[in-house]
């Protein structure tokens, strides 16, 4: 019996490959010399679709694929693939939530603390002898007590509120309507939120709905002892704003995890000393990433057994 053909966007890790490889036949799309001509001779054959958050698959490629019944994305985020052409095309699509919310909400706390407490500054004033030869850094900022404000209560967002609790913060948060059963305060709108926070971290979902949500008016809001952290998506803010706040002092600092162009990032954020940077690497564990692609090619085993998707999106 032939095995399924599935496209695969982008590199994944070897054990997810080796596994993906015993049950489908595979078609690696960013190793292709040529990967216009790779879709146009496998267009008849192509299944379904292993992507990445980051990689995504838009309108344009689904169209190219006139079989394609289910799409699989390692990552929650989903912004990248085109939800309603899948709908209307009647595609299924699947990614994978819940396995990744508690080093994303780790990863939350981390730069959190990494940006209040100045970790990598004190860390390079440790390796760079300025300890030795010119004494103790510069004083830095608490994090218990404080005010922490969650832009997108979802699932990372209640998973940092419930560690954060343990530094005695009270906690506040926005979204597009209240959640019930959440213990948080919620605000109207993104800027009264930050204008009542000490630490505002973005957990929203990507997508046009959340672009440059936190813009020039959230980041005046937030003050120049404020905090931003973003463990979500780079499109929910407004970095040329953020680059200004960042220069003129009008906010206190940040800690990003993600940019609005990856790797390729905008550079004059690393020219200030109070930013503190991570490469998209929050579910970045070797626990965490076999359970992502674990669940990629259980959502696809269980499509083509006819079964139901373990994590639907569409």
């Amino acid at each position: 019996m032939s095995k399924p053909d599935v496209l695969v966007m982008g590199a994944l890790p070897q054990w997810d490959m080796a596994a993906l490889e015993e049950r489908f036949t595979l078609h690696r799309y960013w190793e292709a010399a040529d990967p216009d001509a790779l879709i146009s001779a496998q267009a008849g054959n192509i299944r379904a679709i292993a992507t990445r958050g980051d990689l995504g698959a838009d309108a344009a490629l689904m169209k190219r694929l006139p079989e394609l019944e289910m799409i699989s994305c390692f990552g929650v985020g989903v912004d990248g693939i085109d939800l309603d052409h899948a709908r209307a095309n009647s595609i299924r699509v699947a990614n994978t939530p819940d396995v990744l919310t508690d080093d994303v909400a780790d990863m939350g706390v981390a730069l959190i603390l990494a940006a209040a407490r100045r970790i990598p500054q004190g860390d390079a004033h440790v390796r760079s002898g300025k300890w030795l030869d010119e004494g103790a850094m510069g004083l830095t900022s608490r994090v218990t007590g404080k005010r922490l404000g969650i832009l997108g209560m979802g699932r990372i967002g209640a998973a940092l509120a419930r560690r954060m609790r343990g530094f005695d913060m009270s906690v506040a948060y926005h979204n597009r309507t209240p959640r019930e059963g959440i213990d948080a305060t919620y605000m109207e709108t993104p800027q009264a939120l930050a204008a009542a926070s000490d630490f505002l971290v973005i957990s929203s979902a990507g997508g046009e709905g959340t672009r440059n949500i936190v813009d020039a008016s959230v980041l005046e809001a937030l003050g120049p002892q404020g905090v931003l952290v973003n463990i979500s998506r780079g499109s929910t803010v407004d970095e040329a704003a953020l680059i200004d706040a960042l220069a003129q002092k009008r906010i206190g600092g940040a800690g990003l995890d993600v940019f609005a162009s990856e790797p390729d990032m905008d550079r004059r954020l690393l020219e200030f000393e109070n930013v503190v940077v991570q490469p998209h690497h929050a579910s970045g564990t070797v626990e965490t990433r076999k359970a992502m692609g674990k669940l990629v090619l259980d959502n696809l085993v269980a499509h083509f057994e006819g079964a139901e998707l373990l994590t639907p999106v569409v």
